[in-house]
């Protein structure tokens, strides 16, 4: 096909002038002069494809004479023929030939040398992309490299790679070695049928002999071309490009070439290369691609690239600064948050975290470790200080340490080792390297933790577990004195049961954390330091009678004792728990109770170690399956109630929820607590079931436990303002019901594709499977959907009219005479209600009971309307407000599940603002006047002494102190719960729900409920306080600008007078929240304020360009020596070259970084992925469009503080872009980062180009350009994978403009193999 597009008269000419030329022995240049005019006669444009392939044609075989090779050199030095075409023919044809023709090897090895290297001409000449095409079709490049591909840049990679590889396998097969390789033979055709040293028997004496020396030294030369082509600058470039887009094929070239150096006399012999120098050209190709970028990289963007910035800032700060660490720091403590119900597992979101703290801070993974835990120890010890409150947090801080923490860590070991045995899979040479490094990771790991024996400070236990960690020093010494301990247990005892004083301390139960997830083994124990004392220490004399886990595991029953002694005891092994989990499954009802109650105990509060597989059990056990002689038409789930209803109440704390939150089991558990609803709320109570305590309960009391349970799970109360203004919701999506469905079903429909999941399923009983494998709706649910429905009608609209005829309207007239049965009895009055409802009569107690045998879902449908008749009736004076807060109570204890729709109604209607206002006199209403006045000023304290100052926060005064009515009356219905362990859970439902509605309201709204609350509750009033002063960020943007700025200017310690306070965590979260004065408020850290009000914001806009604006303002102070007295002194004494000021350019870029960091953490802790998806897709954009990047004045910004503005702008959209998405593909969110990059990428691209007119500062714009295109490269190459190659064009093209040559092949170099060709092409262009 290819000669037909030559006339076929002049190729016939051509021919004919050759042979002509040949036979008279023509000059070649007089020739190549012919040749030329004839096919320039005949309209061929060279370099002619055809000629190529008819003067290799004519020499190969039958015309291979000395001056037909001449005539060919004449072509190629003429460019009649393309080189690199005639190269790729020759090839095919003299290498396959070459013992044979060893003199035809030898002259294609000279015109290799010669022509090869030659590459600009070719990618600047005429035909490149015909030439590369038949290139490829000559060397059959898709067969060999199993990519289709007509870009002639990727098509020059492959015959660069090529041409390589065959004189490489060649040469292996010229010294009998090409046998020693794994395949046995080469994937090139280097050898003809015919092509036997028996062949050379042909030849005869000297003739053969001479042969023979000249194969030997065709061998040497092409060894030394193979070295020429790696120390080219170019070629070994494009060589390296095919090491990184094709690692399985480079594998194996490189295998062939170690065996080459291992094995090769002709290697040896050589005087031009050795064998260690050809090894070092090939051992580090990253490092060859991107040496000169580097390089220059240090030069204008010096701690950018990361290595470079950490080594200097590691000198002054330490490695484990805990600056570096502040995102981590961040995130637990916001997932402490009572708050805030995660549906996905708190361990997943750390370790993406940490993964991206690692690439970006480019540490090592000890280092950022180490910064793992002691921000996690930090959180514990922040809690230890704290004042108490209505939520304990300290359990759930526990478990973000000792098993949150360890199962982030167990998921970067994991993601590590299958990327690493992925890529061995694949290249299955390489997996003694990869091994090694495998091993290398977790040798950093078990460094780490023993390096937590030198922050003795942070491992104090907190009281409640010191026991634990006595017990968990106690078995390491015992270890080493010999004494086995198997499963927690000596000599059959459990060390649970041993009264033991070892100093135990956090390091110790960090290292059995670690050791129970199969991350550290017990070599442990002797780490210097960790055991002080001796074995004979531990009593061991207890008797064996004890109850306890060892008791219960060797058969003792679940005796009241013994039950006791569990409840109280974590397990330690998973066995225990599987034990415990078949007698819930199969024991007696009282074995179930009691299997249940010990479930729900410390195991799941404290069992850290098998915490999830805890959770997961309690889980299974809120679904038991049908029994097989079950027959009725009810739901087997009735038959369970007490049981049920055990599980149910142990795990209704606040705090227990929240770990089920921290291991992402929410989905899961609302998924099985819907049936429970449904079933038990759509029965008749005729049924009750007497407990072991002489405790009743019927269907009501179960359905009430569910659904309060569930209720929790999707924080319902949060306050409706946002439905009933239309305004955007607040910063952090709300779950519901069928958000956490969906995230069941897609966590169901990937379990078991995991490695993990395999492995556990492996190493676990069966029992831990998903409770159901079929995906849930709620559809599923016609009760709850209904009711949900309901629900938020009741949000966004008032309460239509109830008919007397209505099927509810019974329901409602029962429940007001239950709720006002002594009013009515005292004034035989009705309750008048302008919703339409009509008046209800007295009637006595008996008849109050019968008349509520109603399903629970019907119930839950009129207590809307009854609590809208009493509001009422309390509004127009038929109701005093006492009435009305006993009826209340009345209704949430009869039936607690009505507590629902109390918060839903009251926060409602106190939106809706028709109601007058409530006096809070102190005879209608309770009055906060006692207190109050201490309570506003207070909150003015906390507040000033934070650094937010509202001048409008004003004294009550004299002015009358009111309510809106349903606020009144919900405030008034709260205060009326004991605190107690049975009221703790519904207290746990409306409290958090009334400080929401409370903060959504005028000043001095919140102040006065905070007054009530700490009337009745001294102990909590730091709590209330901070609680209240929340209020402010609610109403004013102007205070959360404030709170942000002294949060950047607490974490980098700017403007501080004092010589201790150098910033960091300390700073910005303090050392825990409560009074640490004597008869004084102390202050609260701007970063733990922060933490709680952030979810209050309502414009993720505003939000992020506050942040945008402030993290400028901060770099400009940095610049101006804003930084630290003692930091100040020490720069004095620095020998760093470049300067700004006093401060070293490397510690102006410290400072950058770590506050580009904050930045990114408080907005992504803010607004999640939105947030993060807004920042680059919008605002940034906006902020370079705009006029943002001058001075107020409309001066530029100074050259050095301009730059200094488009790193932190840089490092600021990369953290953000690393903590939304990760920096690999194992997270969920990951999926929405091609499309956020590319439209980045082409704003950046549009601006290079000068299609854009940009107003920041042009300083600025390059330092932005710059410092993102090498984070990139330098943290998160995958990215560039994922960018759409004509884009990754024109950013490299724009890079270019800049003489940012070398960054953008760097760029090129990593965006995978759709970028190879243009990056080869740059490549050679450039000649580097």
């Amino acid at each position: 096909m290819a000669l037909e597009a030559v006339q076929d008269a002049p190729l016939s000419a051509v021919l004919e002038l050759t042979k002509a030329a040949q036979a008279s022995g023509a000059d070649p240049l007089m020739w190549s002069m012919q040749l030329s005019s004839t096919l320039t006669a005949a309209g061929v444009s060279m370099p002619s494809v055809e000629v190529a392939d008819l003067i290799v044609s004519h020499i190969c075989w039958s015309n291979n004479v000395p001056i037909a090779w001449k005539f060919l050199e004449k072509a190629l030095t003429l460019r009649i023929a393309p080189p690199l075409l005639v190269l790729a023919h020759l090839s095919a044809r003299v290498i396959p030939s070459r013992r044979r023709y060893a003199v035809a090897y030898r002259l294609y090895m000279e015109l290799l040398r010669r022509y090869a290297f030659s590459l600009p001409s070719l990618i600047n000449g005429p035909n490149y992309q015909r030439i590369m095409e038949s290139i490829s079709d000559v060397l059959q490049f898709h067969q060999t490299f199993g990519v289709q591909s007509s870009e002639p840049g990727f098509l020059l990679v492959e015959f660069v790679f090529s041409i390589v590889w065959e004189l490489l396998d060649a040469s292996l097969d010229d010294e009998a070695l090409l046998e020693l390789t794994p395949d046995k033979k080469s994937r090139w055709p280097i050898r003809n049928q015919d092509m036997d040293i028996d062949h050379l028997g042909s030849y005869e004496g000297k003739r053969m002999e001479g042969q023979v020396a000249m194969s030997k030294i065709n061998t040497i030369m092409a060894i030394e071309i193979i070295g020429e082509f790696f120390r080219n600058k170019v070629t070994s470039r494009i060589l390296f490009l095919a090491c990184r887009n094709m690692p399985v094929l480079w594998e194996s070239f490189i295998q062939h070439l170690r065996l080459l150096a291992e094995k090769s006399a002709s290697l040896r012999n050589s005087k031009d290369i050795t064998s260690d120098e050809l090894l070092q050209l090939t051992s580090d190709p990253h490092h060859v691609l991107s040496h000169e970028f580097r390089l220059n990289s240090k030069q204008h963007f010096h701690s950018v690239s990361a290595r470079s910035h950490m080594s200097s800032v590691a000198h002054c700060h330490g490695i484990v600064h805990s600056a570096f660490w502040v995102p981590i720091d961040i995130y637990l403590e916001d997932a402490m948050d009572g708050s805030q119900v995660r549906a996905i597992s708190a361990a997943e979101t750390l370790a993406g975290l940490v993964k991206a703290l690692q690439a970006l801070n480019q540490t090592s993974w000890q280092d950022t470790f180490l910064g793992l835990w002691t921000a996690a120890l930090r959180l514990v010890q922040r809690e230890m200080n704290s004042s108490e409150g209505p939520v304990p947090r300290l359990d759930t801080c526990l478990c973000m340490l000792l098993s949150i923490t360890i199962l982030s860590v167990v998921k970067i070991i994991e993601d590590e080792e299958t990327a690493v045995v992925s890529e061995a899979e694949e290249i299955s040479t390489g997996q003694r390297k990869d091994i090694k490094q495998e091993a290398k990771c977790r040798q950093e790991l078990v460094s780490s933790v023993q390096r937590l024996h030198d922050f003795e400070g942070l491992l104090y236990p907190p009281p409640p577990v010191s026991s634990l960690a006595n017990q968990a020093a106690a078995k390491a010494m015992l270890f080493l004195s010999g004494i086995t301990v198997s499963n927690g247990q000596i000599d059959g005892m459990s060390l649970n049961e041993m009264s033991l004083t070892n100093s135990g301390n956090l390091w110790h139960l960090i290292v059995e954390a670690c050791i129970a997830r199969n991350l550290l083994d017990t070599s442990a124990y002797m780490w210097p330091g960790y055991v002080k004392g001796l074995g004979s220490q531990i009593p061991r004399n207890i008797p064996g009678s004890v109850p306890g886990w060892s008791s219960f595991m060797k058969g003792s029953p679940l005796t009241p004792p013994m039950v006791s002694a569990l409840v109280s005891t974590p397990a330690t092994s998973f066995a225990e728990i599987e034990k415990l989990y078949e007698i819930a499954v199969s024991g007696t009802d009282d074995e179930k109770i009691s299997a249940a109650t010990v479930f729900c105990g410390a195991s799941l509060s404290r069992g850290w170690n098998i915490q999830e597989h805890t959770g997961l059990l309690i889980i299974r056990l809120l679904s038991p399956a049908v029994p097989k002689d079950f027959s009725g038409s009810e739901s087997h789930l009735i038959g369970y109630a007490p049981f049920l209803n055990a599980l149910l109440i142990g795990i209704s704390p606040i705090d227990i929820i929240q770990i089920f939150s921290l291991h992402g089991l929410v989905p899961e558990l609302a998924a099985v607590l819907m049936p429970i609803c449904e079933v038990f709320g759509s029965c008749v109570p005729n049924t009750s079931w007497t407990l072991h305590t002489g405790e009743k309960i019927s269907s009501h009391a179960v359905f009430s436990d569910a659904f309060t349970l569930l209720l929790k799970l999707w924080r319902f109360y949060q306050p409706p303002l946002d439905y009933v203004l239309g305004d955007t919701a607040p910063v952090g999506a709300h779950l519901t019901p069928d958000y956490l469905l969906v995230v069941r079903n897609s966590q169901l429909a990937s379990y078991g594709k995991h490695p993990k999941s395999q492995n556990k399923s492996n190493k676990m009983s069966k029992i831990l499977h998903p409770s159901s494998e079929v995906p849930i709706f709620m559809e599923s649910f016609p009760k709850l959907k209904q009711w949900y429905r309901k629900h938020q009608e009741c949000i966004v609209s008032t309460l239509s009219g109830m008919a007397p005829g209505n099927p509810v309207h019974q329901i409602f007239e029962a429940l007001l005479s239950m709720m006002f049965r002594k009013t009515n009895r005292g004034s035989q009055s009705g309750t008048t209600s302008t919703s339409g409802s009509s008046s209800s009569s007295a009637s006595g107690t008996d008849d109050f009971s019968l008349s509520l045998k109603f399903p629970a879902w019907d119930i839950l449908e009129a207590v809307p309307f009854v609590l809208d008749a009493a509001l009422t009736a309390c509004a127009h004076g038929s109701l005093s407000p006492r009435q009305l807060t006993t009826g209340l109570k009345d209704l949430a204890d009869f039936f607690p599940a009505s507590l629902g729709a109390i918060v839903s109604y009251f926060s409602a209607e106190v939106t809706r603002g028709i109601w007058k206002p409530a006096s809070m006199n102190g005879t209608d209403w309770p009055s906060p006047a006692a207190n109050l006045s201490t309570i506003e000023q207070q909150i003015k304290t906390i507040l000033a002494t934070t650094g937010v100052h509202i001048p409008c926060l004003a004294a009550g005064g004299s002015s009358p102190l009111t309510l809106p009515l349903p606020l009144a009356a919900f405030v008034s219905f709260t205060i009326t719960y004991k605190l107690d362990k049975d009221t703790d859970r519904y207290l746990n439902l409306v409290g958090p729900a009334l400080t929401n509605l409370g903060t959504g309201c005028p000043w001095p709204c919140m102040p006065m409920i905070s007054a009530l609350w700490a009337q009745k509750v001294k102990r909590w009033n730091d709590f209330i306080i901070f609680s209240a002063s929340q209020t402010v960020f609610h109403h004013s943007n102007l205070a959360v600008v404030q709170l942000v700025k002294v949060c950047f200017t607490a974490a980098l310690g700017l403007h501080s007078s004092s010589v201790t306070n150098n910033g960091g965590v300390a700073a910005l979260l303090g050392h825990g929240f409560g009074s640490h004065f004597s008869g004084g408020f102390s202050a609260v850290a701007p970063g733990i304020l922060y933490l709680r009000v952030h979810r209050a914001v309502r414009n993720v806009r505003f939000l992020t360009e506050e942040i945008v604006s402030i993290l400028m303002e901060a770099v400009k102070d940095i610049a101006s020596s804003g930084l630290p007295t003692k930091q100040k002194e020490r720069l004095k004494k620095t020998k760093f070259n470049m300067k700004y000021g006093q401060v070293s350019l490397a510690t102006a870029m410290s400072q950058v970084k770590v506050a580009a960091s904050l930045g990114a953490s408080l907005l992504w802790i803010a607004g999640g992925i939105n947030s993060v998806h807004s920042l680059i897709k919008e605002i940034l954009p906006s902020w370079f469009i705009s006029s943002r990047g001058s001075e107020p004045n409309g001066e530029e910004m100074g050259g050095s503080v301009a730059m200094l503005c488009g790193y932190a702008l840089a490092y600021f959209i990369v953290f953000s872009g690393t903590y939304g998405w990760g920096v690999d593909s194992t997270s969920t969110a990951s999926k929405y980062r091609p499309y956020y990059l590319k439209k980045h990428l082409e704003f950046f691209a549009s601006a290079l180009e000068g299609k854009i007119t940009l107003g920041c500062s042009k300083a600025t714009w390059r330092a932005y350009v710059t410092g993102f295109s090498t984070l990139m490269v330098s943290c998160t190459p995958k990215w560039m994978t994922e960018v759409d190659v004509d884009v990754l064009k024109r950013v490299s093209k724009g890079l270019k403009q800049l003489n940012e040559d070398e960054l953008a092949l760097a760029l090129l170099g990593i965006s995978g193999i759709h970028a190879m060709g243009t990056a080869a092409e740059m490549i050679v262009e450039a000649g580097i």
